[in-house]
């Protein structure tokens, strides 16, 4: 992480998670945590998302613990259902690499946010993709509904810890904001 702002919009999106989710023991939400997988050139080499969101496995490992990552063997290789990447001062191969990897691996929603986004850049600030077919289709609109999460995904700008500027939310199907 090389600034950080990038640790404030997942640590914003787990706290209304747990909010909306608090009740249910399904899902994990990981920040900064290495995925440790088959799909790439040695399974000793995580992907490192900025987020991700995981339907259908414990909340928790084995009595409460912490995960230290997320090793796709040990959770049933449930996939991410969602990958948040930001991009930072240094590229990071959001729009390549990393992109290749995700759709490898099979996670069905990556968002790419861009808070620093200038016009010169060849990317909207916020992007949304769906794998389809063994690749990412982009699709439109702001907020972004993923039926299969049950989710919405968008920007506003807002306040937050004191701190005024454009947000990652999470939306119901209507379009209507989760309250922080």
């Amino acid at each position: 992480m090389d600034n950080e702002i990038k640790n404030h919009y997942p640590v914003l999106l787990r706290a209304v998670l747990n909010q909306l989710w608090g009740d249910r023991s399904d899902w994990f939400f990981g920040v900064n945590m290495g995925i440790f997988h088959t799909t790439g050139s040695s399974p000793r080499v995580p992907i490192i998302p900025d987020a991700f969101l995981s339907v259908g496995v414990p909340r928790f490992k084995n009595n409460n613990k912490s995960r230290l990552s997320y090793v796709l063997w040990e959770e049933n290789y449930i996939v991410p259902l969602f990958v948040l990447e930001i991009v930072s001062q240094t590229y990071g191969n959001e729009y390549d690499k990393k992109m290749i990897d995700y759709a490898r691996l099979g996670v069905l929603y990556y968002v790419i946010y861009n808070p620093d986004y200038s016009k010169g850049d060849k990317h909207e600030r916020f992007e949304v993709y769906r794998l389809l077919n063994g690749a990412y289709q982009r699709l439109q609109g702001n907020p972004v509904w993923m039926p299969e999460i049950g989710l919405g995904i968008g920007t506003e700008v807002s306040y937050n810890e004191r701190w005024e500027r454009e947000w990652l939310y999470w939306y119901d199907s209507e379009g209507n904001k989760f309250m922080t």
